[in-house]
């Protein structure tokens, strides 16, 4: 969405004011005519309107849904032009985002490959070094793909002697896949191309090619909306075109199930996983590539009947290790001898009151990740299981990575936190020292802001984790300030503190930031998780008015400063909450969420979420969906906050048919209330690949909004 001049216009005015809310709010937008069709069902027994059902067509294919989605953003761009404090946020964020920052670097051979931002750059640039002090070399520009910056590089894989470089490019935001190699060393794009990959990892077998997973080809004009079937694990030879990829794994009788290869770091054995949707419940198969035929690749099971989760940590010989939640809801690592015919687990780490992320072997290490109440926590053990030591992190924050292979000297780890952009650290194994190999250049200062993490009870007594962040002297003061509240609460993620340029916009700005870990993620396990799905979900949705209600009453807000945002499934949670306490908040935002809980099913990757949600055409899971689905809990005459939903035209995740239903609904319910708007973003999904022009307009367009409905005066 185009906003030529708007941020000069305001920006002079801007240097010397202190603006606020109450005097610079614009009024509501007259809003765009959405046309009301008379589709009606039967439900089990109730009688569903669904008078936008035709905001479902594609926008691409439909001028009747183009036309409404130009005139909705016209409305909307207009209105946010009128909010000064828009202006202030696109400067300073855009500020706060133009610094150096660096990917993990990735070991291959004498080769290190690694992506870098010079700080504005809408895509990250991938470089490669030959030896870890050796000169970097742009090895790929995405900037080079597309006017609009839109084409990103997604993910990349050197091959393990690092002569090749296998990576996807991802276009407008789209959750397709075109995978693409290169020669590293004379940097130039082979012939090689595969198409309709999607949701997919990328493993190599030797120099010979690689491993991933795709779908069918769909129909023509069917490829953004609907569901997909039948992925299976293909392998492409170098050299030769995509119609003579050979067939690995595949289920065509049980077309839903979906497969993804991975080849452990010797390159002795590819490791097929299998699942049925979006829960941690998986079948494990193994490939023993030293005793491949040409064209033969046999599978042996080593996990059948999808109940539990197995995460391969990688192998040594005939031994192979994963990190399970088998009689560990926490999780615990267990291993395996190939040798054996027979399948005999033997615990090496087990379940602690601390939540097992992730293992890697290192050198002869391995490198325990825990998560500490949503923090991060890394323990250095040796191969029988006996721990040795602890890396030592900053503070509150999360770490990742710990990348490499049996052998190596070193691995490479990252450090962020609310008011930290990512460190690369490098780690020396022999030592135990860590070493910056990457730091960025602020222009704030961290040490201004306090990060405490507090607890809280949710409606039913469960204690709850918040993080809250606020510049200290606003804490020291006991002071009260607008306060922007985030969650997800689903899917088995876990929330860790993170950097974002636009949240440390708006605590500059004087606001304060609050996160809550709520019961359905990942942060303790699968009994977290359990907590907060199915029948229940409304668990979720509880513990966040819970943070809410907590926030007012401990003085960290006003109870006309509280606002809230989350997307995809927290755009599920922000629409539920404002629904069920529409009093309770200043302004909300949801984004790209999962609105009409009765046909969410019904598109892309829908189908994988009842694991989550469950089936709307089962009598027991309708009740549920129904009873907290944001489009159908509307209700006439409800003085609603003020609303900004966005989403955007070409995301095939989440299909933006969502958030249209949801906007058209709640204008209509209260045409004369507060403002309820929608931003479509164009050539952009559902989050991942967005350009740095797009994210900076999109977030001065959040933060704007929320701070002009808040209260919040920008000094």
């Amino acid at each position: 969405m185009p906003r030529v001049g708007r941020d000069l216009f305001f920006a002079a005015a801007l240097l010397c004011l202190s603006m606020s809310a109450e005097a610079s709010l614009p009024d509501s937008p007259a809003y765009p005519e959405t046309r009301e069709g008379d589709v009606v069902e039967t439900q089990f027994g109730e009688v569903i309107a669904d008078p936008y059902r035709w905001l479902e067509n594609d926008v691409r294919k439909d001028k009747e849904v183009a036309d409404w989605v130009a005139r909705q953003n016209k409305a909307t761009t207009a209105y946010l032009a009128q909010i000064p404090q828009r202006a202030w946020f696109a400067k300073r964020i855009r500020e706060l985002m133009n610094y150096e920052r660096f990917g993990l670097p990735q070991k291959a051979g004498k080769r290190y490959f690694y992506t870098r931002n010079s700080g504005l750059q809408n895509q990250s640039q991938l470089f490669v070094r030959d030896g870890l002090d050796g000169t970097a070399r742009l090895l790929i520009d995405p900037n080079s793909w597309a006017k609009d910056g839109a084409t990103a590089l997604d993910s990349w894989r050197p091959s393990d002697d690092g002569r090749f470089l296998l990576y996807s490019v991802q276009d407008g935001g789209t959750d397709w896949r075109i995978l693409k190699l290169i020669d590293v060393k004379t940097g130039l794009v082979m012939a090689d191309e595969v198409r309709w990959a999607k949701y997919t990892a990328l493993a190599w077998v030797g120099n010979e090619g690689f491993l991933y997973s795709r779908f069918p080809k769909p129909a023509d004009g069917e490829a953004f909306q609907a569901r997909t079937y039948n992925q299976a694990v293909y392998f492409h030879r170098i050299g030769t075109g995509q119609d003579a990829d050979e067939l690995v794994y595949s289920t065509p009788g049980q077309r839903e199930i979906g497969h993804s290869a991975q080849v452990t770091s010797a390159g002795r054995y590819a490791v097929i996983t299998s699942s049925t949707g979006t829960d941690a419940r998986l079948e494990v198969r193994v490939i023993d590539l030293a005793k491949r035929k040409a064209r033969a690749w046999k599978a042996r099971s080593l996990v059948t009947g999808f109940e539990n989760d197995w995460q391969l940590v990688d192998s040594m010989g005939t031994r192979m290790w994963f990190v399970t939640n088998k009689d560990a809801p926490r999780y615990r690592l267990v291993g395996i001898d190939l040798a054996r015919k027979d399948v005999q687990w033997q615990e090496l780490i087990g379940q602690s009151e601390e939540k097992l992320e992730q293992g890697n072997i290192i050198g002869n290490k391995l490198i325990i990740s825990y998560l500490k109440d949503a923090s991060s926590r890394a323990v250095v053990y040796d191969l029988a299981g006996k721990p040795a030591r602890a890396i030592s992190l900053s503070d509150i924050g999360t770490a990742s990575g710990f990348g490499g292979k049996p052998g190596d000297p070193e691995t490479f780890y990252s450090f962020t936190s609310f008011n930290r952009p990512a460190t690369i650290y490098r780690h020396d194994l022999s030592t135990g020292k860590s070493t910056v190999f990457a730091q960025p250049e602020l222009t704030f200062t961290p040490d201004d802001y306090l990060i405490e993490q507090r607890f809280f009870a949710s409606k039913d007594g469960t204690r709850v984790p918040l993080f809250l962040v606020r510049k200290k002297h606003i804490a020291a003061a006991n002071q009260a300030v607008p306060t922007l509240l985030y969650g997800y609460g689903g899917f088995d993620v876990s929330l860790t503190p993170t950097f974002a340029s636009s949240r440390m916009a708006w605590l500059e700005a004087g606001g304060a930031f609050a996160l809550a870990n709520l019961r359905g993620g990942g942060e303790y396990g699968k009994e977290w998780h359990d907590a907060g799905r199915l029948a229940n979900k409304q668990n979720v949705f509880d513990d966040f008015i819970a943070a809410g209600e907590y926030l007012i009453a401990q003085g960290i807000t006003p109870k006309n400063g509280l606002t809230i945002q989350g997307g995809s499934n927290g755009g599920l949670l922000v629409g539920a909450v404002v629904n069920q306490r529409p009093d309770l908040f200043a302004a909300a935002v949801p984004q790209v969420g999962v609105m009409d809980m009765l046909r969410f099913d019904r598109f892309t990757a829908g189908r994988y979420w009842v694991d989550d949600y469950g089936y709307p055409d089962r009598e027991a899971d309708f009740k549920v969906l129904r009873a907290y689905s944001p489009y159908h809990n509307i209700r006439k005459g409800v003085a609603y906050p003020p609303v900004l939903t966005t989403t955007a035209d070409t995301d095939d995740r989440v299909v933006p048919g969502h958030s249209f239903k949801y906007i058209a609904e709640l204008q209509s319910a209260n045409p004369a209330g507060k403002p309820h708007l929608i931003r479509i973003e164009t050539r952009a999904g559902h989050g991942s690949g967005k350009p740095t022009d797009k994210a900076i307009e999109e977030s001065a367009d959040i933060l704007g909004f929320l701070a002009a409905w808040s209260g919040l005066e920008i000094k």
